[in-house]
Order: C-alpha cells, then sequence, then structure tokens
C-alpha cells in the first residue's frame, strides 16, 4: 500500500516537474508564472489529500466530485506533455553523447518550438476535458444493435431490450435532462428494459431525487435490475457496519420504488405464446482483484433448462471470460458496464480507443466469443472526471432476431 502511495505521489512529481519545464522555457521563469502554477499544483495536492481523508473532507462538507473535478481538470491534461518533454530529453541525451565523443556542439537546452508543441496539445486537452463537463454529460446516444441467435424462439424473434448502466445518480443533477432521456428510452417502445449496476455514487440518498423520474420507465416485460460495486457503499467510511447494511437495504427499496425487478444472483422467465427465454441476474462479481465479488453465478442460472436462451446481466465485464463464456449453463448473451469507456477516447467509424483498454479486454461495445456474445454499456451518467470526451453516455437498443426463423425465410 505505501509502495503504490509512493509511486502515485511520484508520478505526480513527475508530471508536475516536466510541465513546469515546458511552461518556463516557453513563457520564461518569472514570479507571477510560477507563482499561478505552484498555486494550481497545490490545489492538486490539496484535493488528492481531501479525497481520501474521508473525515476531513465530510468536515468541511466539500463534495467528493468537485475534488475529482479539480484533479481531472489541472493535472490530468498535464500528462499529454509527457510524450514531447521524454521524447526531447531522449535527444538531448543523443547530442550529448556525440558531445561528449568529441563531435560538434548540437545544443542540449530545450526547445522552444517543441515545448510549445507539447503545451498547445496539454491546452487542446485541457479545452476538450471542459467541453465534455459542460455539454456532453447529458449528451446520450443511441446506439443500435441487432444480434441473431441460434437458439431464441420464433415468438421471440424482434424482440427489442433497451440497456442502460452505471447511472452514478449523485454524478447528476439536471432532472429534466435525466426526464428526456427517459422519454426517448420510452418512445423506443422496449420489450425490456436492463439497468446493468451502480445506480449510485456511494450512497442511496443520491438516488432518491431520481425515483419518480426511473418509475416511469416502460417496457412491455417489466424493467429489470442489477447491483454494481458502487451501489454496496464499499467506498464509504461508515460509523457503524449496521450503518451499511441498511444503506444498502434502503438501494434495494428504491429499486422496488422504481418498478424495478433486482435480481439478485437469480433468474425470471419471460413468456410469450408458450415459448420462454429466460433472464438472469448476478451480484457484482470482478476478475480484477480491487473490486468486491458479491455474485453468484451458479445461484443465477440454477435449474435453467439447457434448451433456453438466457439474457445475464453482469455488471463488470471481466466476468465474462473469468466464468460466464466456460460455465455449463449456457449464456447468449451478457449485458455489462462499469467501464464507461473511462469518459475519455475516441470512438470514429471502426476505430475505438480509450487508456480503459489496457485495464479491461472487454470495454465498450459488442464482444464475440462462437455463438456467446457480451457487450459493455458506456454508461449513462459520469463518475470521478464530471464529463465526457470522445466516449458518450448511452443508452442500447437490441433487437433479438431468431436464427431459426432467419433460415425458414
Amino acid at each position: 500500500m505505501l509502495l503504490r502511495a509512493f509511486l502515485f505521489f511520484a508520478f505526480i512529481f513527475g508530471v508536475e516537474w516536466y510541465a513546469f519545464q515546458a511552461l518556463t522555457t516557453v513563457f520564461g521563469s518569472g514570479s507571477l508564472i510560477s507563482t499561478l502554477y505552484f498555486s494550481a499544483t497545490g490545489l492538486i495536492f490539496l484535493s488528492i489529500l481531501l479525497y481520501f481523508n474521508f473525515s476531513l473532507r465530510e468536515r468541511l462538507r466539500i463534495p467528493r466530485q468537485l475534488l475529482m473535478a479539480i484533479f481531472f481538470l489541472l493535472f490530468i491534461p498535464k500528462i499529454f506533455i509527457l510524450p514531447f518533454m521524454l521524447t526531447e530529453d531522449v535527444v538531448r541525451l543523443l547530442k550529448l553523447g556525440i558531445d561528449a565523443a568529441g563531435g560538434p556542439d548540437l545544443g542540449t537546452g530545450r526547445s522552444v518550438l517543441w515545448d510549445s508543441i507539447a503545451l498547445i496539445f496539454s491546452g487542446g486537452i485541457s479545452l476538450a476535458f471542459i467541453y465534455g463537463a459542460l455539454f456532453n454529460v447529458y449528451n446520450y446516444k443511441v446506439r443500435k444493435v441487432p444480434i441473431t441467435l441460434m437458439d431464441l424462439p420464433g415468438s421471440f424473434n424482434g424482440l427489442k431490450v433497451v440497456q442502460i448502466s452505471d447511472i452514478h445518480s449523485g454524478s447528476l443533477s439536471d432532472i429534466k435532462a435525466v426526464q428526456k432521456a427517459v422519454d426517448r428510452i420510452n418512445a423506443l417502445q422496449p420489450d425490456l428494459i436492463f439497468f446493468t449496476g451502480d445506480l449510485v455514487n456511494n450512497i442511496a440518498a443520491e438516488a432518491v431525487q431520481f425515483v419518480d423520474v426511473f418509475a416511469r420507465l416502460r417496457a412491455k416485460h417489466g424493467v429489470y435490475s442489477i447491483l454494481g460495486n458502487h451501489d454496496y457503499g464499499d467506498y464509504m467510511m461508515w460509523n457503524d457496519p449496521s450503518d451499511k447494511v441498511k444503506n444498502l437495504d434502503t438501494l434495494k427499496e428504491l429499486h422496488a420504488r422504481m418498478g424495478w425487478k433486482l435480481l439478485l444472483n437469480e433468474h425470471i422467465y419471460i413468456e410469450r405464446d408458450g415459448e420462454k427465454i429466460a433472464v438472469a441476474g448476478v451480484e457484482n462479481w470482478s476478475a480484477r482483484g480491487r473490486f468486491h465479488s458479491y455474485g453468484k453465478l451458479n445461484e443465477a442460472l440454477q435449474g435453467i433448462q439447457d434448451s433456453l436462451t438466457v439474457l445475464l446481466l453482469s455488471h463488470d465485464p471481466s466476468h465474462w471470460e473469468a466464468e460466464i463464456l466456460e460455465h455449463p449453463t449456457r449464456v447468449d448473451i451478457t449485458f455489462s458496464g462499469h467501464t464507461h469507456g473511462m469518459q475519455f477516447g475516441m470512438e470514429l467509424f471502426r476505430f475505438k480507443w480509450s487508456p480503459v483498454q489496457y485495464l479491461y479486454k472487454q470495454w465498450a461495445g459488442l464482444y464475440r466469443n462462437k455463438e456467446k456474445y457480451l457487450y459493455v454499456n458506456r454508461g449513462f451518467g459520469v463518475i470521478g472526471y464530471p464529463g465526457r470526451v470522445g466516449i458518450l453516455p448511452e443508452i442500447t437498443l437490441f433487437t433479438l432476431y431468431s436464427a431459426q426463423d432467419a433460415a425458414s425465410e
């Protein structure tokens, strides 16, 4: 733990040092520039310390989201200076080597032009973050995903399923914007609506103001939900363990008040014309050790006939390859969320990139292994950075088709 903390702060100091070098190379080391820069640096470190000091943060009544916003807006863009500065240092070292070997003096100072490019690029990232915070939090994108399933009963051909995930109520404030999103979902006339976890950031109270809004969601066969890692209150310091239990009980009650059927390691059947499919849901389960795992996949799938189509809700996509793919009960589609696409990246035509892909193999969109599918929703809300750049909030409409019907046509 101490080593990780040391490496974390060493990285921050390194980035700050490089960024300051670029700034002084271009603009000089005047007292005003230094004062402004190190004031901002101090604010970054203060935001980190308050973020991890729960009791002090609560006494000062400083929202955790505000601290994360300060960190993201003041520090993260500086990381993009690093590739430029490190490349420049490699060139400077080569020049030093040539000079030491008796070659011509090529000059080993920093380049004003190169460092200017680094600052411009970092400034562009800063502007993108500001734009994403101001305009993209509620800029919902409806993604339409057709999927053909081998054993989907004919009576379910054309089944429309809407998925939303990671609402993070504590980060949302514009109730009217959320209501418009609910209206867009209802306009899709879904047969089923799935919510795949993280209704809140930390505590159930965050969701209370949205209960009436999300209670207006309508689907022919109902709304089904699961819990995500943030829903359990694991990231809070509770005065008493019983408070954490009460918080989770309250959250479960809010799902019921909204008319959502919360699936806790269990399944239900949806019937049409004498045929049926199974909808199963597991509590949060992660292959990454830093997240608690409460999910019991065996319990969720127990008793399901082998011939049935199974739609599974599981918050963390790392669950898919770790347990679901090779499970004796065939799961046709797994619906996940959790990653948010890191709320930062690029999606252009078929090109898709985000830093989160270095942490999660499956992080956004549709994945397939033989005839089994995983879909990772990019999230409805935000957490940490209070905005989105390149990865917009998502409402997903799936249309499920029967391979049997397609073959007979």
